[in-house]
């Protein structure tokens, strides 16, 4: 039997399909990856992937839609402050059924 760690939440999502078809992505999933760690910007998630910023503002906007990355602000020592992006998601399980598939996201409460 699994545990689940006491700072996420599980609950289905409300638009599995678009959270599959953000996946299915490699850039996406780089941008998930790099950000499960801690929050990035997107200049660090550019340098990440190895795509261009289009592409990875385009990503980072599709992930935001499908609720599966959080936008936040990083402070920096010298006071400055930047956008940041941080994974919501820290695990996702897809059930297929009769009824269709189902995706359920545990999510991180930071």
């Amino acid at each position: 039997m699994s545990t689940q760690a006491s700072n996420t939440r599980s609950e289905p999502s409300d638009d599995p399909a678009a959270q599959l078809d953000v996946l299915g992505d490699e850039c996406a999933r780089t941008i998930l990856v790099a950000t499960s760690g801690g929050p990035k910007t997107a200049k660090e998630l550019t340098e990440r992937t190895d795509s261009s910023s289009a592409t990875v503002y385009r990503r980072i906007n599709n992930l935001l839609e499908s609720d599966l990355l959080a936008e936040c602000v990083r402070f920096d020592e010298d006071g400055s402050h930047t956008t940041a992006y941080e994974a919501r998601a820290e695990t996702l399980s897809v059930r297929i059924g009769a009824d269709g598939i189902e995706v359920t996201v545990a999510r991180n409460e930071s």
